[in-house]
């Protein structure tokens, strides 16, 4: 008994299977890369979010803003557009494993905050101490 024949034969599979059909999927994407040209930051499925990844660089909607407000902002980036993030599943609902995409640069709060390199933490200050001493003693 094999416990995951799904992932050892594709059966021609190019895509993931959501909603009804073809035609359900497409308008599930466009109304998902739509609302993120529009808010510039959606939360939805992790499978939604990496799927619809491919088409938020190619989106030929909204027009205006796309042109007025997110070209210039990426003028400067070679590749990626979008940033995607892991947030926690929906523990009430199916589990399923959630996302967060959003456009680089965008105006809300970063949702991972950089790491500062601070010389005031215990840490850092022991290192120093350490290094002084030892710079002492050699000297």
């Amino acid at each position: 008994m094999r416990l995951f024949p799904a992932l050892l034969i594709s059966h021609g599979r190019v895509s993931r299977r959501l909603g009804l059909g073809p035609r359900s999927r497409l308008d599930m994407m466009r109304n998902l890369v739509t609302a993120l040209v529009r808010h510039e930051r959606i939360e939805t499925t992790w499978v939604r979010a990496d799927e619809m990844r491919f088409y938020a660089e190619k989106e030929k909607d909204l027009i205006h803003k796309l042109f007025k407000m997110l070209a210039p902002r990426f003028e400067s980036h070679s590749s990626n557009y979008t940033n995607m993030y892991q947030i926690p599943t929906r523990q009430n609902l199916d589990r399923a494993k959630m996302a967060v995409i959003e456009y680089k640069g965008n105006p809300y709060p970063p949702l991972i905050t950089p790491k500062r390199d601070n010389d005031k933490t215990l840490l850092n200050q022991l290192i120093k101490g350490y290094r002084l001493e030892k710079a002492r003693a050699t000297a």
